[in-house]
């Protein structure tokens, strides 16, 4: 199986018609989901006796050697704890005492991965002292010859408070020598992903920051282009410059609808396409039970992880020309869901959009699910853009 006929496999994607008159969009879950597992890594351990299935998930995507490489995230022999989130209203789990590596993946048809000659990026302290407990999320952005890593480093253990996520830069050619430049000190972020190539001259990020419980989206430029990005340390008062003008620079705000009523954040790396820069993003927040019901579920999910979209102009992508008002894919799967005794899984109702590559006029997301592994959706790439156009036109 070629990664052309993979595409071929996946869905069109479909418009569907909910009850009270809304068209929405569904992308195509492919057939043999999911794509990684714990196990195809060797991911487990035994404790007393039974076997512990560890994690990989939240890989970013890119066309590499005519196939496809993928960053996930793993790690195993952590432990799980559930607590009663007042705020939200829900209950959550919590991970402990695990610090996540980026093991690079390859596969020739985008559907069987293994390792990329034993690479692996660790956060651990081995390497540098800028973080210590782990590195997460990396995206892909190919930038001319270059393949931009950029993920999140964690300064404190996670789930042992706020304020330690720092943007990690790594750059490669090759992805077997990975060159690290550094952390964006000076504001707590995660989910940054600079744009493919400037714009008019100008080469825009969009980020997140968790700061005071910001839970919004932003855009801004880098006032000293590349270097910016590849020196960070060098640039103190650019990047306090970006966080300082973030609320001015707001791109796409929580709240507006349920699904992202607690916040919303990057996703895949953007694509350029005719019409636009084609943003996948997340959502998190209530989906509703008339959309539940089209993926075969009895009840809206209180608290989950969707995808979203939106199309940003292409000479001026601080002007968002289409933004979806309702999810474009949510969990229903077991894997993606509640888990089962086949797909045991970490965190519930969770896919988590982290790289996306055009294949044949195919669209191909690689998502984190249940926080446990790596599933494929996709969908005919001008059929979401004629759905964003026809549907979802910013007022």
């Amino acid at each position: 199986m070629s990664l052309d006929s993979t595409a071929k496999r996946l869905g069109e994607g479909k418009r569907i018609e909910l009850e009270n008159g809304e068209v929405v969009f569904k992308l195509d879950s492919f057939s043999a989901n999911p794509v990684v597992k714990p196990q195809d890594l060797g991911l487990t351990r035994q404790e007393k006796g039974k076997l512990k299935i560890g994690a990989v998930f939240n890989g970013g995507a890119e066309i590499f050697q005519n196939g496809i490489i993928l960053t996930p995230r793993c790690h195993k022999g952590y432990r799980k704890s559930k607590y009663f989130d007042r705020k939200q209203g829900v209950h959550r789990y919590r991970l402990h005492d695990y610090i996540s590596e980026i093991w690079p993946l390859e596969s020739e048809n985008g559907v069987h991965f293994k390792r990329f000659h034993g690479v692996m990026i660790k956060g651990d302290g081995s390497k540098h002292k800028d973080f210590i407990y782990g590195i997460e999320d990396i995206r892909i952005i190919k930038h001319d010859r270059t393949y931009l890593l950029v993920g999140c480093g964690k300064r404190i253990p996670p789930f042992k408070g706020v304020g330690g996520d720092r943007t990690a830069i790594y750059s490669t050619k090759d992805f077997v020598r990975i060159d690290y430049h550094g952390i964006i000190e000076f504001f707590d972020s995660r989910n940054l992903i600079p744009f493919p190539e400037s714009v008019n001259g100008k080469l825009y990020i969009v980020w997140t920051s968790r700061a005071k419980g910001d839970p919004n989206i932003h855009l801004d430029f880098l006032r000293m282009g590349m270097d910016q990005l590849l020196h960070p340390s060098k640039y103190p008062k650019y990047w306090k410059k970006i966080y300082s003008h973030r609320n001015k620079n707001l791109l796409l705000k929580a709240g507006t609808f349920s699904h992202e009523r607690e916040k919303i954040g990057s996703g895949t790396q953007l694509i350029k396409t005719d019409e636009g820069w084609l943003f996948i993003y997340h959502g998190v927040g209530l989906i509703n039970s008339e959309i539940c019901k089209y993926y075969g579920l009895h009840q809206k999910i209180a608290r989950g992880y969707s995808i979203c979209a939106a199309l940003l102009d292409l000479d001026d992508p601080r002007r968002v020309i289409c933004r979806t008002r309702n999810p474009i894919f949510i969990p229903s799967a077991p894997y993606e869901f509640k888990g089962d005794a086949k797909y045991p899984i970490d965190v519930p109702g969770v896919v988590f959009p982290t790289g996306a590559v055009i294949v044949k006029d195919k669209l191909l997301i690689y998502c984190g699910v249940g926080d446990k592994y790596v599933s494929l959706l996709g969908c005919d790439l001008h059929n979401l853009i004629d759905y964003l156009i026809d549907y979802c036109k910013s007022d």
